[in-house]
């Protein structure tokens, strides 16, 4: 009997590109402007990414979008989830506000767009450069996805 044994270097790690974008908007409205400047299609998924972090229930909206053109896989994912607080205190109730990041080591980024498949990465470039001519974005980029500690959650 043959037997094979399998390694970490068997299962390919999913080819993606990581944009980071800061923006005050509210994640419909970012989908919206997106679709316009971009000719993308984002629609809000049935399920939210959601996880458990540091004993918390965070939920995260998530947008995506199909590009048979392209073959690629565009994903609009909110980094932040505010959870609201409220402690009753002699007759006064008191409220606090917890904010849980997706990723963690990026807690300026509003927003990520994740752009999976084959040859995405001379893709991105131009994509950064149009998000950055919407009026409402304050500045995107590119992210190297391997400096990220919390990449992890990115895998979906």
């Amino acid at each position: 009997m043959q037997i094979h044994a399998l390694g970490l270097d068997d299962f390919g790690e999913e080819e993606y590109a990581l944009i980071g974008i800061h923006t005050a908007l509210e994640d419909y409205k970012l989908a919206y402007l997106l679709n316009k400047n971009l000719n993308t299609r984002f629609s809000k998924s049935i399920k939210d990414l959601e996880f458990e972090i540091e004993r918390i229930n965070a939920s995260f909206s998530l947008y995506n979008f199909s590009s048979e053109e392209y073959s690629f896989e565009w994903f609009l994912i909110e980094n932040s989830f505010k959870r609201e607080n409220q402690l009753a205190s002699n007759e006064l109730l008191l409220s606090t506000e917890t904010k849980t990041y997706l990723i963690p080591e990026k807690k300026k980024v509003d927003f990520f767009l994740k752009i999976s498949g084959e040859g995405v990465f001379n893709f991105v470039e131009n994509t950064v450069q149009k998000i950055n001519n919407i009026e409402q974005v304050v500045t995107s980029y590119s992210i190297d996805k391997n400096t990220l500690k919390s990449k992890d959650f990115l895998i979906f």
